[in-house]
């Protein structure tokens, strides 16, 4: 067998080290690094939970059926008004999760169970791409365009800010040891951007409409119907873990 040249050795080193700096990827590792953490996977599950119920895109048809006939200025206060109230609603009971828990004695895998039937229920409307019952009753709309304050009822809750979301601030909120923990700040920054997409949305709702069409739209309200019959499960999975009753992996 020939002996390589110390010369030879060292191109060969070189070329290692070059092969390697060229198929790592900096940008690649830190972002695989960065999915890893904690804080990312907490906060990604709750703003996409949070917004796949509250759902702002579905609830442009019954936007629009309620500020008919308005003017651009009234659309937009309607808006404001919904995506306000849908903030106070659920960061209040971000806030009370704890207290509501302790108060009623209900513990947190009760809760995982519990939310995950309502979102299995909403998410199987949704992948018909029609609003849930328990987010829209029939009626509703009609009665509420001769309303003045459709913003706050039934637009702010139950459409926004309904029982799917309602639970599912309650469940992430279990999973937070204190008000003061990183968890709750992840929380109530995704309850902030949804309600912020949800104002743009439905301010928007005539626009948005038009470019993404019906079929556009209801494409969209299948697919987050599909992810939320998964997340559904999960809670089921979630409560049945924590109660003892699957293995802990």
């Amino acid at each position: 067998m020939p002996v390589l040249k110390p010369r030879l050795w060292l191109l060969l080193a070189k070329c290692t080290s070059l092969k390697g700096m060229i198929w790592t990827n900096p940008a690649a590792m830190a972002l695989n690094e960065l999915s890893r953490a904690p804080l990312v996977r907490f906060s990604l599950l709750a703003l996409s939970s949070i917004f796949f119920l509250v759902d702002p895109f579905a609830a442009i048809p019954a936007f629009l059926a309620i500020t008919e006939g308005a003017d651009p200025a009234r659309r937009k206060r309607t808006a404001r008004k919904g995506a306000l109230t849908c903030f106070i609603v659920l960061t209040s009971f971000a806030l009370a999760g704890q207290l509501i828990f302790r108060l009623f004695g209900i513990t947190l895998p009760a809760f995982e169970i519990a939310g995950g039937l309502i979102l299995l229920l909403i998410g199987l409307d949704m992948l018909e791409a029609k609003r849930s019952p328990t987010q829209e009753a029939t009626g509703d709309t009609e009665e509420a365009s001769h309303k003045e304050d459709a913003g706050i009822v039934p637009l702010g809750i139950p459409m926004l800010a309904g029982p799917g979301a309602i639970s599912t601030v309650m469940v992430l909120v279990g999973q937070a040891p204190s008000l003061l923990h990183w968890e709750m700040g992840a929380i109530l920054g995704s309850i902030t951007l949804t309600s912020l997409i949800s104002y743009g949305v439905l301010a928007g709702a005539g626009r948005v409409r038009r470019v993404m069409g019906e079929t556009g739209i209801r494409v969209l309200v299948r697919v987050m119907g599909l992810l939320l019959v998964a997340l559904a499960m999960q809670f089921f999975v979630n409560g049945l873990t924590d109660l003892g009753v699957i293995a802990r992996s």
